[in-house]
């Protein structure tokens, strides 16, 4: 399992650095790493990215947070209720070996599924050059 996660992580962080003239945006806080360590595990952090490792049992709750940009992979299947600072709702639904793009973004997120929701999240700190 180990093997994979270090994999995924080398292909995320090749697709991330492939879009990083998109992440000159910083997130906005607070850092979800500093709010809910319970949460987050820093495998990565250097001058470029943040890679964080993120587990969320079902029916916990993480309060509002920031991310800049960058890619997420998925593990395994989760369904989240999403909640963004404008008081916009959502609940999105993930597979195993989902990846996304995500722009950078402020959130209070909750697992409302029957699974632990477990993440792989390769946050870009400033634009290549």
């Amino acid at each position: 399992m180990r093997q994979v996660a270090y994999l995924a992580a080398g292909a995320l962080l090749g697709a991330a650095l492939a879009n990083c003239a998109r992440a000159s945006r910083v997130a906005p806080q607070p850092d979800p790493v500093r709010q809910s360590p319970q949460y987050y595990r820093v495998l990565v952090d250097n001058e470029v990215v943040r890679v964080l490792e993120y587990r969320l049992k079902p029916g916990e709750k993480e309060p509002m947070h920031g991310h800049p940009a960058g890619v997420v992979y998925y593990f395994g299947d989760a369904k989240f209720r999403t909640t963004f600072p404008d008081g916009r709702v959502t609940e999105p639904a993930v597979t195993p070996g989902e990846t996304i793009w995500r722009e950078a973004v402020a959130h209070a997120s909750e697992n409302i599924g029957g699974t632990e929701a477990h993440a792989l999240a390769v946050e870009l700190k400033r634009a290549c050059r």
